[in-house]
């Protein structure tokens, strides 16, 4: 009976040290997957590349108004050339369209990307073939090119060079690393999905009984052990 008794208690510490080791080890192994979620848990509401890309398209508005201001004072002072191109706008002879080109763009990608943050290229891809075409028929049908000037030739690239460097930046730069933290963060967050929600607790003495032994198969093993002679 003695040796009954033994056993159940060493099954009873062998399964409270079995509820204790899996809970210690899930309590590690929680530990560890908030340490590596930490870093997206604290995730800036825009991403780097995405403002990287915001800073280029305020560079394009800066540069591309820097070089019409300049032209302006080039054509004899500001005050004389604003009053010919803005308030005597001539689609033939006025590059303030390609600022007005430059200043769409801004408000349109900053707002889309910046302040909507849109995961699509649509939106960009509607600004530059707006830009590209403007620019085709302002250099067909545009008497600037007859001056002879450098400004002729230099606004009209460089607004449409800057306007395929911020499609390619945001279609091949911007979108892919944003999908790959994405799913950066969704493979790192799988395994909390899947962890037990409820963890084996303590068993209860109900759970490690057993049944004593008879009197009659008693007497039998005391037979068996003292046979008689």
């Amino acid at each position: 009976m003695s040796r009954l008794l033994n056993d159940q208690d060493n099954a009873r510490v062998n399964r409270f040290s079995s509820s204790a080791s899996v809970s210690t080890t899930h309590s590690v192994n929680t530990s560890q997957l908030a340490a590596r979620l930490q870093p997206y848990s604290n995730k800036k509401t825009i991403s780097d590349v995405r403002r990287t890309f915001c800073l280029f398209v305020t560079f394009d508005l800066l540069f591309v108004g820097l070089l019409w201001i300049i032209e302006l004072n080039v054509d004899g002072g500001i005050i004389h050339s604003l009053e010919s191109e803005v308030i005597h706008y001539d689609f033939h002879k006025s590059y303030f369209d390609i600022f007005l080109l430059a200043v769409f763009r801004f408000l349109t990608l900053v707002i889309a990307y910046a302040l909507c943050r849109l995961n699509h290229w649509w939106v960009i891809a509607i600004t530059t073939a707006v830009t590209s075409a403007f620019l085709i028929v302002k250099v067909i049908v545009s008497k600037l090119l007859v001056q002879g000037t450098a400004f002729a030739y230099l606004l009209p690239i460089i607004s449409f060079i800057l306007a395929w460097i911020e499609t390619w930046f945001l279609d091949f730069k911007v979108l892919p690393q944003e999908l790959k933290d994405e799913n950066r963060v969704f493979t790192v967050s799988d395994p909390s999905e899947q962890a037990p929600l409820i963890l084996p607790g303590p068993l209860s003495d109900g759970q490690f009984y057993s049944p004593p032994e008879s009197v009659a198969d008693s007497d039998e093993e005391d037979d068996a052990e003292n046979p008689k002679h």
